[in-house]
């Protein structure tokens, strides 16, 4: 039963009476006759809503319910707030209710329904929503002419433990309780975004199923979720590279035949060793290896293929399955299983060959996509298979096309749980005979061509493996060399730490030799104490002993004389001895008093014994006497017992015990047998310590071991071990390196001993060694061996072993050294020297020396031209070569090998190298200037970046005079400057110069340099002084700008300035910052990006070469704002009345100039704004605006500019007002003959608009043309004039106000006709035109380029009828809800005004007009400029 809140607001709709009683006299009754015998169904315009009119006319005024905006759905975590939206509308003003699927919504602390006026929004929330309420909720309006009805869906996600329903078994519940569940770590997600789900499916989902996917989770904006999609997937990537290489062929998750459900995917792990987890929405599964039936998740692995399995598929299985590398997601599959039946089952099929072949099964709910098996294989729609699905998604289809033989079989179809079985049979086509000649032709074509495209790839697949080999064997000995190194280097570093060692541990063996001399002088000094005191209390305790027994005996004398015959039963001691005990004071023990079973040791105070169990016995009495005895002996006890002891095979055990006495002994067995002191067993007494020590323990050793003192019992349990265990010479020859050459065998071999079963594994650099071509592995109880065959040298590396068994692990480690010729040795060549006497040149050694050291290197030589090469022959290991030999402007190429021990490498050639060519070097640096005085000016260079082959010699230096083109050399002619610096002193007092340099090498001077900058030959200059009439020419909120006069020059003090530094500090801080870097020439500057009404203090210095002179700053700090301005408004255009009509966007616009900012001030009838009423200003503006006018926003809107200069006042009328209500019956009155009287009821909105007046219009029997009778008439009655008889008369009242005119009210007809004669007239039969028309775009948008702050107003015009509904977008968002925005549609031209652009509203504006016809779009851009 479905259940409903409703929600309900007093209407402030009114309904005339006359309306009610003309049109619907009995509304109440008629309702629910229309409500059974009418229901009009009709669309909304907003999409999912469904309207049911109960009347077939709608009286004037009123309308059926309706959604302005419907509820969404909502996906939430549980324990968050869930609320539905909904706006409503209709008059009379509906009923709101709502309700829900599957529940009950009356709990009204589970789901409450309210109405918010400011918004108008009817709301159901569901405070801290849970798993039970997801479901589907309605929202259903209703009024007295008809219904609206929307649906919304809640999904929950949950999380956490879930509470379980009541009457659970207690041992499952334990169940529950012992094992932690592991939660993936999720993103909170906020209210209003989309489920993490989405995004997970998504990032592992194919193309095809993206909309698929979209359209489930509600996203509608597929650009947005492309470049979202994108980035995601960056991220992943990166996050899925520290685990992984790569991850691909990922396959969603399918329910199989066999009932049990698969996904799997390739990847290729950087750490053997990383964790794979397995979730089910956030919830970590355990699964096994998939040889456990009774498992239910299972991951098998094959190659780098991961499968992963679900066995017995049920409800409870489906949800999102995520796969995890450690903390990195590399893969997620949704398993949806709808609860469907099949109503329509496969049917078997037979075609013949070439024929297609379907099967169509029909479900009992939509399912979107169902799952199609060819002999247990799922198939895809594709080349071979076309899938389809009805509209209803209830019907689907499979067609297998150009069916053969290859194609017979079962298919199935699987929904669900449940699935259906259809068989095919593919006969022999019988018209094939004329054709089988050129059908094996064919297939003989194609297989020709198949076979040529498997031989080309299985080239190309060997050619690849070819050059990955090559390449891995050059990693490989790269790895290797670089390996030797780090040995060499880790035997160093082991041998230095081991004498570190040594010499530590001989001092701590004579530290500890020394402490324990101590503690032995100590320990016997502690027991000769003891011993003392042990004498001295025995002594004293014998003593106390004599006093008791003697008082004890007086007592009992004393009492025996007053005891009756008989009494004293077992009140004074009766027992039993462990049956009935001997009934004396001296032994209160019942057995042997031991405590066993935890039920008590035979102790009663009363004198009971029993079997100590502590059970009341009956009473006996005993006939002799009874010895009263005061002291308790509870015996002898523990005080540390036995524990469970492990020692390995060989090694000394121990068990220990200590007793409560000193003086007792006891006895110890093994497994109920009594031990001796002997065959490698010790018992050792130490007074109260017991031990047993076994010195070489083997396994009959083990077993349970027990200590028995006085009837007391210990027990524990020792377990002999025998780990896996390598000898140390054996450990000592496996650990050598083994030396091999190419194509030779290696051998490893290492015995051990240890408890079988042995597990043994063999690894090279940690990758394990199986049984293979090149690799046999030998194993027994005692030894185990490795061979590998036929070594090359990218098998060089770390062999290691491991044993291990139930004990223990061990490990052993060797290395083995495969010798091998050397690489080639490495280009590039470097040339040395290439002169007119010599050649020298460099390479780099061999990647891989071969694993022994290059004894040296094989040189050949050949001149170009000529085709035979010359033996240089060998020379010592060092890659560089000089070759004097030479002839000038010849060119040589030289080969070159490596070699050592195993022979030479591989030739490395280099390329020509030019001999005897004149190359100069290049051209130096241009000199600095480091100095200059008036007799000697100082300069420095930097050499050139090349010296083309030859070793420098030196530099000249020239110098010329600032203007002339003549150079001259500074430095003497025949003596180069070896250094690169130098003071040229032939300089003349205030002269200036210019300087440049030349490099010198064996070839002779290369080209000079650029010339270097100007330097006067004087003494230097003295700093300027301030500057003069600093003053300020303009200013603006960012900017300031200076200017100055340049400061006077005093000579011998003061010189003149050559530039400007301008400096700012803000008044809040104290360090000064330079504006700008280099100094500036003139006497201006404009500082730029200043704080706008900040205040800052400013400072100009002038500098010259002789330093920067004192700083000229102002009296006073400087606020970053314009000249002041009073505020005046700037747009004389502004209109001072405006007309709204209610509902509709108000927005009102002023420009003013003002300095500094001012305040603004917006009024309403002498009062500031509501809330509602959005006010934004800026700079040289302010706005007001309403999103939905009501009629109380009538008002005298004032605002108010004010700042510190003074302010100015602009006023503007609103009026907001709606059509105006027609007015009511018309009446007529003949007061005056030719004239008649017409009266009326006013109009309801007659009292709300003062401006509300009447039109009245007639029409005649002759003229049958309407005519404006009267218009702004105030009252309500009218008297109309000249009235013919023989006429009939119409009138019309109209109510009008500022928005337009209302529905007329028309009055009876006045007058009569005269009588004439029927005229016939046969008129044509009119055809029915269609008029209807699909969207279309007549007039398209235009390109705009606006620059920012002004206003842009872009049109368009649109053509259909229905008249069709326009969308304004920019960049693919919805612009007709947002305020900033002023858009209309008049007549089919739809307009959009930005009032101020700016760099937001750049990019893509495009507009969609939509009917049930179709739909059209158009788009342009906007460009600001900048």
């Amino acid at each position: 039963m479905e259940h409903r809140l409703t929600s309900t607001r007093p209407s402030s709709v009114v309904i005339p009476n006359t309306v009610l009683n003309d049109n619907n006299k009995s509304l109440s009754v008629k309702q629910e006759e229309n409500k059974c015998s009418l229901a009009i169904r009709k669309r909304s315009r907003v999409p999912g809503v469904m309207i049911t009119q109960y009347v077939k006319e709608l009286p004037p005024g009123c309308t059926t319910p309706d959604f302005i905006r419907k509820p969404i759905a909502l996906t939430l975590q549980e324990g968050k707030l869930a609320f539905f939206k909904a706006v409503v509308n209709g008059n009379p003003a509906p009923e709101v209710s709502w309700g829900r699927n599957k529940g009950d919504i009356s709990n009204p602390t589970k789901y409450v329904s309210r109405y918010e006026e400011k918004n108008g929004e009817y709301i159901l929330e569901i405070p801290n929503v849970d798993s039970d309420q997801a479901d589907t909720y309605k929202c259903l309006v209703i009024n007295p002419f008809g219904k609206a009805v929307c649906t919304a869906a809640l999904n929950v996600i949950e999380v956490g433990f879930k509470k379980r329903k009541s009457g659970i078994d207690p041992e499952e519940f334990r169940k529950m309780l012992k094992k932690t569940v592991a939660k993936r770590k999720q993103k909170q997600t906020k209210e209003g975004e989309i489920d993490p789900k989405f995004w997970e499916v998504l990032l592992s989902a194919a193309k095809k199923d993206y909309e698929c996917i979209c359209r489930e989770y509600g996203v509608t904006d597929f650009r947005w979720m492309l470049r979202k999609l994108n980035e995601k997937k960056k991220e992943r990537e990166a996050e899925q590279s520290k685990y992984v290489e790569k991850v691909h062929s990922m396959k969603p998750i399918e329910v199989k035949t066999d009932g049990t459900a698969e996904f799997e995917l390739d990847m290729k792990l950087k750490d053997p060793n990383s964790k794979i987890l397995l979730y089910k929405d956030g919830e970590m599964l355990d699964y096994g290896d998939g040889t456990d039936d009774s498992t239910k998740h299972n991951m098998q692995k094959f190659g780098e293929t991961y499968l992963f399995s679900i066995r017995d598929v049920g409800l409870e299985d489906a949800g999102l399955y995520q796969i995890d590398v450690e903390e990195a997601n590399m893969f997620s599959t949704s398993l949806t299983l709808p609860d469907v039946e099949f109503t329509g089952i496969l049917k078997d099929t037979k075609v013949v060959e070439g024929q297609d072949a379907e099967f169509e099964c029909a479900l009992s709910d939509p399912v979107p996509q169902i799952t199609w098996c060819a002999n247990d294989i799922s198939v895809e729609h594709g080349d071979k298979y076309d899938v389809t699905v009805s509209k209803d998604k209830q019907v689907h289809k499979l067609t297998v096309k150009n069916c053969s033989k290859d194609d017979k079989g079962v298919y199935t179809a699987i929904a669900g749980l449940r699935s259906s079985q259809g068989t095919l049979v593919v006969e022999d086509d019988p018209n094939a005979c004329g054709k089988s000649a050129d059908e094996l032709a064919r297939r003989l074509a194609e297989e020709k061509d198949r076979l040529q495209r498997e031989n080309e790839e299985a080239a190309r697949r060997a050619q690849a493996e070819k050059d990955e080999a090559a390449r891995k064997t050059q990693t490989e000995r790269d790895e290797a060399d670089r390996r030797a190194q780090a040995e060499r280097d880790e035997v160093a570093r082991k041998a230095l730490e081991e004498q570190d060692e040594a010499a530590r541990k001989a001092q701590a063996e004579q530290d500890e030799a020394a402490r324990k001399a101590q503690e032995e002088q100590d320990e016997a000094a502690r027991k000769a104490q003891e011993e003392q005191d042990e004498a001295a209390r025995k002594d004293q305790a014998e003593r106390d002993e004599a006093a008791r027994r003697a008082k004890a005996e007086r007592e009992a004398a004393e009492m025996m004389a007053a005891m009756a015959a008989g009494k004293g039963g077992g009140q004074n001691g009766s027992g039993g001895d462990g049956n009935e005990g001997d009934g004396t004071v001296k032994n209160r023990k019942g057995g042997d008093g031991t405590l066993r079973d935890g039920k008590g040791d035979g102790f009663d105070l009363d004198g009971s014994g029993g079997d100590g169990s502590g059970d009341k016995r009956k009473k006996r009495a005993r006939v002799d006497e009874l010895v009263p005895n005061s002291t308790i002996d509870h015996g002898v006890h523990f005080l540390n017992g036995l524990s469970d002891t492990a020692a390995n095979v060989g090694k000394s055990a121990e068990l220990s015990c200590k007793l409560s006495s000193e003086d007792k002994t006891g006895l110890w067995y093994k497994d109920g047998k009594k031990l001796d002191s002997k065959d490698g067993i010790t018992i050792v007494k130490d007074r109260a310590h017991h031990k047993l020590i076994i010195h070489d323990c083997q396994e009959r050793n083990a077993g349970k071991y027990k200590f028995e003192a006085e009837g007391r019992k210990s027990e524990a349990t020792l377990t002999v071990e025998d780990p896996p265990k390598i000898d140390a010479d054996a450990l000592s020859k496996f650990s050598e390196s083994v030396i091999v050459k190419v194509g030779e065998n290696a051998s490893f071999k290492l015995q051990f001993s240890g408890k079988e079963p042995i597990k043994i594994q063999w690894f090279k650099e940690d990758e394990e060694l199986l049984q293979g071509h090149s690799v046999k592995i030998e194993k027994s109880s005692d030894h185990t061996r490795l061979l590998l065959t036929k070594c090359q040298r990218k098998d060089t590396g770390e062999i290691k072993i491991k044993i291990k068994n139930e004990f223990a692990t061990i490990e052993a480690t060797s290395k083995l050294i495969v010798l091998d010729r050397p690489t080639p040795p490495q280009g590039p060549v470097e040339i040395v020297e290439s002169t007119l006497s010599a050649i020298e040149f460099k390479w780099r050694p061999p990647k891989d020396d071969g694993g022994c050291p290059l004894t040296n290197y094989n040189l050949e030589r050949q001149q170009l031209g000529r085709n035979t090469w010359t033996k240089i022959g060998d020379i010592p290991g060092q890659p560089t070569y000089r070759d004097t030999n030479i002839d000038c402007g010849r060119k040589y190429c030289y080969r070159i090998r490596a070699k050592n021990s195993e022979g030479f490498s591989d030739v490395m050639t280099t390329s020509d190298i030019a001999a005897g060519i004149l190359a100069f070097p290049g051209s130096p640096a241009p000199p600095k200037i480091v100095s200059a005085f008036k007799d000697c000016i100082n300069l420095a260079w930097l050499p050139p970046s090349s010296t083309r082959g030859g070793s420098l010699i030196g530099y000249n230096l020239e110098k010329r005079k600032k203007g002339s083109n003549l150079w001259s050399q500074a430095n003497p002619k025949d003596d180069p400057i070896r250094d690169k610096k130098y003071a040229v002193k032939d300089v003349i007092e205030g002269a200036e110069y210019e300087f440049r340099v030349s490099a010198i090498n064996t070839c002779g001077p290369g080209e000079p340099s650029g010339p270097s900058e100007c330097a006067i030959a004087r003494d230097p200059k003295e700093p300027p002084g301030k500057v003069k009439d600093l003053r300020i020419t303009g200013s603006s909120y960012t900017s300031l700008s200076l200017s100055w006069t340049k400061p006077t020059e005093v000579k011998g003090e003061e010189d003149e300035a050559k530039g400007y530094f301008v400096e700012i500090r803000p008044a809040e801080q104290v360090e000064w910052s330079r504006y700008n870097t280099n100094a500036v020439i003139q006497t201006s500057f404009t500082v730029v990006g200043l704080k706008s009404m900040a205040m800052y203090w400013v400072r100009v210095i002038a500098t010259n070469e002789g330093g920067e002179g004192l700083p000229q700053s102002f009296d006073n700090y400087i606020i970053a704002m314009p000249p002041p301005v009073k505020p005046k408004f700037s747009d004389k255009k502004m209109k001072s009345f405006m007309v709204v009509k209610a509902g509709n966007t108000v927005r009102v616009s002023v420009s003013f100039e003002a300095s500094p900012l001012p305040d603004i001030t917006w009024l309403k009838d002498g009062v500031p704004v509501a809330k509602r009423v959005t006010i934004t200003s800026f700079e040289k503006g302010s706005q007001l605006f309403i999103y939905t006018s009501e009629v109380s926003d009538t008002g005298l809107y004032m605002v108010n500019v004010k700042n510190m200069v003074g302010q100015d006042t602009f006023a503007i009328e609103i009026r907001v007002t709606d059509d105006p209500k027609p007015p009511g019956p018309v009446e007529l009155e003949e007061n005056v003959h030719g004239s008649v009287t017409l009266s009326w009821t006013p109009s309801p909105d007659e009292k709300r608009d003062n401006h509300l007046h009447y039109m009245v219009m007639k029409r005649d029997s002759v003229k049958q043309t309407w005519r404006t009778v009267v218009d702004r008439l105030f009252n309500n009655k009218f008297t109309v004039i000249n009235i013919l008889p023989g006429r009939e008369y119409n009138f019309r009242v109209f109510a009008k106000n500022d928005i337009g005119l209302s529905e007329p009210s028309v009055s009876p007809v006045w007058g009569t006709t005269k009588q004439r004669e029927k005229f016939t007239c046969s008129m044509p039969v009119l055809r029915t035109l269609d008029f209807q028309a699909a969207p279309k775009f007549i007039v398209s948008l235009k390109l705009h380029n606006a620059p920012p702050g002004y206003e842009c107003y872009m049109s368009c015009a649109a053509t259909g009828n229905p008249t069709p509904h326009i969308t304004w977008y920019h960049n693919n968002v919805s612009l007709n809800t947002n305020p900033n925005y002023y858009i209309t549609n008049v007549c089919g031209v739809c307009s959009l005004l930005i009032l101020r652009v700016g760099p937001k509203d750049m990019g893509e504006y495009k507009v969609v007009a939509e009917s049930p016809l179709g739909h059209d779009e158009c788009s342009t851009k906007l460009i600001v400029k900048e």
